[in-house]
């Protein structure tokens, strides 16, 4: 079976998206989404119809936000986060959202063509959150391959 790379990133914004604090970020999110929907590797991303995912709620609380996609690898992934003006956008996180202290992204493998819901990736993210890294849920520190991960679900 082949496999694709899934990832979930949440984040509590420091104030409602209309307002001053945020409208940089606000600004830039079609620039960004475009980014990654034109980059190598990408599959798809979780939207609503305006374009993006700020309106799409996994939690009661509704300052969170969430961002996920699915990538063809890896590599992908980590090239169009960390190699593109989205880094830009990374280093500037403080700015519009606060510091959870929890983790607040998580990785995973899903079959080539099978695109992830919001229950999906919020059971990930509890995963990594409980058991730490492991071939069901991960972050960039610690890679899994598809073997490892497929092999893991069916212990």
């Amino acid at each position: 079976m082949e496999y694709n790379l899934a990832q979930l990133n949440i984040g509590r914004v420091l104030a409602p998206l209309d307002s001053p604090v945020m409208a940089d970020f606000v600004g830039n999110l079609d620039t960004i989404n475009a980014l990654a929907d034109t980059s190598p590797g990408f599959v798809w991303r979780l939207k609503d119809d305006a374009g993006d995912a700020t309106s799409i709620q996994m939690y009661d609380d509704k300052r969170i936000i969430v961002n996920m996609s699915v990538w063809e690898t890896w590599q992908h992934l980590h090239d169009f986060a960390y190699k593109t003006m989205h880094t830009e956008f990374l280093k500037r996180r403080r700015e519009w959202f606060e510091k959870l202290g929890d983790l607040y992204y998580v990785l995973w493998h899903v079959p080539v063509g099978h695109l992830p819901d919001v229950g999906e990736a919020k059971d990930r993210l509890e995963h990594l959150r409980a058991h730490g890294e492991t071939p069901y849920a991960f972050s960039f520190s610690r890679r899994f391959d598809p073997e490892e991960a497929a092999a893991y679900r069916h212990q």
